[in-house]
């Protein structure tokens, strides 16, 4: 069997042993994570990994999400196919791809250069050209791109930061992991006098990075 044809099996089993079997459910999440190729967002050596349950480095003190979160976050936002989505932690640019399959744009703000560069030369080479990137403290959102209809941040600030409240259109909804030592996945909604909060599920992820 071909390397190609084992990760695309490898990717199938992730898609419906790992999330379908979850109960993840919306079909524009499942048909994206079926086609992004996870495997060429990872090191070289670990892409015999890639589709395994479990986040992985990525080097620079980051990782990538266990694709069931991938999937869990991004099925939480309802997206339709229209919207213009602003993603906070670009990492690998795994999670960004998912998105770029299903909603019209993405707006991608990733602290660290060395891995939006890479994230940015992955993507290119894929083809995407519904992504724009920017190299920057993640909480401080885009806003000269806002208001969004979603936003999904994947790293975790302390409390849910009002800057990206802010830049959500009302009634967008933003997925964030917010918490120190315990963290829990949070959808915010927008409203017109504020925002309600819901708590998911429990998660682990690296803090957001904040540049003084």
């Amino acid at each position: 069997m071909s390397n190609q044809s084992t990760f695309d099996e490898e990717r199938k089993n992730m898609v419906e042993f790992q999330i379908q079997k979850r109960g993840i459910k919306d079909r524009k999440v499942l048909e994206a994570m079926l086609k992004v190729p996870r495997h060429l967002f990872v090191p070289e050596q670990m892409k015999e990994l890639a589709y395994g349950d479990e986040p992985l480095p990525i080097g620079e003190g980051q990782t990538i999400s266990q694709p069931y979160i991938v999937a869990y976050m991004t099925e939480a936002l309802k997206l339709t196919g229209n919207e213009r989505v602003l993603e906070i932690g670009t990492g690998s640019g795994y999670q960004t791809a998912i998105l770029a399959e299903i909603v019209k744009e993405v707006y991608t703000v990733e602290v660290i250069p060395e891995l939006s560069r890479r994230a940015q030369k992955v993507l290119a080479e894929l083809g995407y050209n519904n992504i724009k990137f920017l190299i920057g403290d993640g909480t401080r959102g885009w806003p000269e791109h806002a208001p969004y209809d979603a936003i999904l941040v994947s790293a975790a600030p302390a409390t849910v930061p009002r800057t990206l409240v802010d830049q959500l259109k009302i009634n967008g909804r933003m997925i964030i992991p917010v918490g120190t030592d315990f963290q829990e996945l949070v959808l915010v909604r927008r409203k017109k006098d504020g925002w309600e909060e819901e708590r998911l599920i429990g998660v682990r992820f690296v803090p957001l990075v904040t540049i003084h």
